[in-house]
């Protein structure tokens, strides 16, 4: 059904539809669609494993919720991530349902409401952090190794960005694994600017992009660009970054906070006077690329798209935070603000937009 009936059914299996799910997860609780592993089954990760039905699983997808789309921290409720997933694995990959596992890692959850929910399905408990977090994810990427084999893909999803660097760097030279956040996200959204200089003209390095958001997302995305734009213009790296600007919620991303900066962030402070918002900073650096990966809707204001497509012909832009909610812009805002000149893609699907006669279709990136 899924695999002859993409278009329509995407929305329902993932984003916007997923991010619903979530948040109503325990009330709408039935069975068990993936397999949950609790810090109370410390020590036993590896039975807990072979309690699942199916022997030869090719991929898991395993979440810890701390960051679930725009939605902060669903805690076990982030469920729903890992069950969308795997269906598009199916559905674009043709990986067998069989061989799918979805897992959940429930270390507690830090979101108020959920502990004090009659009907949250996790353990009610503040999220373990330090050595018991290490230890516990030691624990469960040996057990998944051991039951599955060497080749099993191991998809990180949706970890906060403190742990989510750190897992990857620790077991990206001894398991076969993926973020998707840091790694997925960048790469389709490479692709949609590849694809956007048929339009524009020119090569990736002709252009100076802009960020909101610098978490795994927007530093994924950015390192990505740069390693392109070295390759294609044999560039060092850190000429080629110097392209690319990031804001976060203190403002441009600049050599002055070098100091107080996450380790990932640090490769992004440039030479440049403070800005302390994204308005001034769009009219500081002059971007030709606005993305938006900062989880917050409606960050790209009337004076923001106004802004940029002062002066650029087609000024690319994509709003790539999830769910559709939490779009720093919609299609027709940014059609309609940037008076149709905008090369336009979303994070989430958008209906198409007329604007002065002729009709624009945001891609999705």
């Amino acid at each position: 059904l899924l695999i002859d009936n993409v278009e329509e059914l995407l929305p329902i299996v993932y984003t916007p539809t997923v991010g619903e799910a979530c948040q109503k997860y325990g009330s709408i609780f039935s069975r068990p669609q993936g397999l949950y592993i609790s810090l109370k089954e410390k020590g036993k990760i590896l039975e807990v494993l072979k309690n699942w039905p199916e022997r030869s699983i090719q991929v898991i997808v395993v979440t810890d919720g701390e960051r679930i789309l725009g939605l902060g921290d669903p805690g076990c409720q982030g469920m729903g991530i890992p069950v969308g997933k795997l269906s598009l694995y199916t559905a674009l990959g043709g990986v067998r349902p069989s061989a799918c596992l979805p897992i959940t890692l429930d270390v507690g959850t830090n979101n108020e409401e959920l502990l004090n929910d009659e009907f949250y399905i996790g353990l009610r408990q503040r999220r373990a952090t330090g050595q018991e977090y290490i230890g516990f994810l030691q624990e469960f990427m040996s057990a998944v190794k051991q039951n599955y084999g060497e080749k099993v893909l191991i998809q990180f999803e949706d970890f906060a960005n403190h742990n989510a660097f750190d897992l990857l760097a620790r077991y990206g030279t001894t398991h076969l694994v993926f973020n998707d956040d840091i790694q997925g996200t960048a790469s389709v959204v490479l692709a949609g600017l590849i694809a956007a200089q048929t339009l524009l003209g020119g090569s990736l390095a002709d252009h100076t992009y802009l960020f909101l958001g610098a978490g795994e997302a927007g530093t994924g995305i950015a390192e990505l660009i740069a390693l392109e734009i070295s390759r294609q213009t044999k560039a060092p790296i850190e000429e080629c970054r110097k392209k690319i600007w990031l804001v976060d919620s203190k403002g441009l991303i600049v050599s002055t906070r070098k100091e107080s900066l996450q380790h990932f962030k640090k490769p992004w402070a440039h030479e440049h006077k403070p800005v302390s918002n994204l308005l001034d900073a769009v009219n500081t650096i002059k971007p030709t690329v606005l993305i938006g990966t900062s989880g917050k809707g409606q960050t790209f204001t009337k004076d923001v798209v106004e802004a940029i497509s002062s002066f650029n012909e087609r000024p690319v832009i994509l709003a790539l935070s999830n769910p559709t909610s939490q779009s720093e812009c919609t299609a027709e805002q940014a059609y309609t603000w940037s008076k149709g000149k905008a090369v336009f893609a979303t994070g989430s699907p958008f209906d198409p937009v007329e604007y002065n006669g002729k009709i624009h279709v945001p891609g999705q990136a």
